[in-house]
């Protein structure tokens, strides 16, 4: 199935979304949000399954979806572990800026903030000329209850859902090499939500060991960032990342497990191109600039300033979209 929240109140008002994302109903006959559907998921689950199925019969009220309408799925969360799980991404950052490889980074989780996500489009305020704002698109899931030293297949069923993140993230103030992965908390300015969240079941068999294997497309101004293969070139999977936060302590449910930027490796092993030169091209800016500063001396890719727009999306073999889309203007 597939669930959003639309805008109301703090923790927004839990609606199930039609497989191709053009209509909806609403689901307080079962559960007012998604945050309580979370807490007793096996007494819910079951009827909000069943209220997505009367929903592609048309066997029950609904009213068209607006992606506009929503906000984040899980509007706060009560915990979320971020990790940097392509590790193409931290290490080309390192060899832009001549620092010495570190291998220990990709896969590492830290805390990151989930008392507010924004919700998918709303306008992203870039005041500060010095800020250096980037963008960095991956994934998340949000998870049951699990107890402390789970094992894999306990995080792979306390896993109740999957969507797309994007990150804003202020580098002017990382280090030098753009990383600030020895730190307890993850640099981000703003994160948001796609608008839909869906479960596992629903995504078939593009999700398998952990990972989604489809493209994230990530556009700025209409023009293509990058298309990186999710499923690629991962250091660890969603689900290793699940147990590894309950390594040492229990996780709630309503935790979120984000992980990104997607980033694949060249043919070389190396920096992969940009889209324009027949790569894959990135799910960041900082990527795009440290793969130009290598190949051409320079880098071109400005960061976000007011007036553009970003839009991270991910769609099926049909070309549909499977979780909607992430779309933000930038204000200054």
């Amino acid at each position: 199935m597939k669930l959003a929240s639309l805008k109301h109140g703090r923790d927004g008002r839990l609606v199930v979304v039609s497989r191709d994302l053009t209509r909806a109903t609403d689901a307080f006959i079962v559960v007012p949000t998604l945050q309580q559907a979370l807490d007793d998921w096996e007494r819910y689950a079951p009827a909000l399954a069943a209220l997505a199925e009367q929903l592609e019969h048309g066997s029950v009220p609904s009213f068209r979806f607006h992606e506009h309408d929503c906000v984040a799925p899980l509007p706060r969360a009560y915990a979320r572990r971020h990790a940097a799980a392509w590790p193409g991404y931290p290490a080309l950052l390192r060899q832009a800026a001549g620092a010495e490889a570190a291998g220990s980074e990709a896969g590492r989780l830290r805390h990151a903030p989930s008392d507010g996500f924004l919700a998918p489009r709303e306008t992203l305020v870039a005041d500060d000329p010095a800020a250096s704002l980037d963008l960095s698109a991956g994934l998340a899931v949000i998870t049951g209850d699990l107890p402390r030293g789970a094992g894999a297949g306990e995080a792979e069923g306390a896993i109740r859902l999957v969507t797309l993140v994007a990150e804003v993230i202020r580098h002017d103030r990382l280090r030098p090499d753009g990383l600030d992965l020895d730190g307890a908390v993850a640099p981000a300015l703003a994160a948001s939500l796609a608008p839909v969240a869906v479960t596992p079941d629903e995504l078939g068999t593009v999700w398998r060991e952990g990972a989604l294997h489809r493209p994230l497309l990530v556009s700025r101004n209409g023009k293509a960032l990058g298309c990186p293969e999710a499923g690629a070139d991962l250091a660890q999977g969603l689900v290793a990342l699940v147990a590894e936060a309950a390594r040492d302590r229990p996780i709630g449910a309503g935790t979120l497990v984000s992980a990104g930027p997607v980033s694949n490796r060249g043919i070389d092993g190396g920096p992969g191109r940009a889209v324009a030169e027949g790569g894959v091209g990135y799910a960041c800016l900082a990527e795009a600039r440290a793969a130009e500063a290598l190949t051409g001396g320079w880098a071109r890719t400005p960061y976000l300033a007011a007036g553009d727009r970003l839009r991270v999306e991910m769609k099926d073999a049909g070309g549909h979209s499977i979780f909607g889309a992430i779309e933000h203007d930038v204000a200054g």
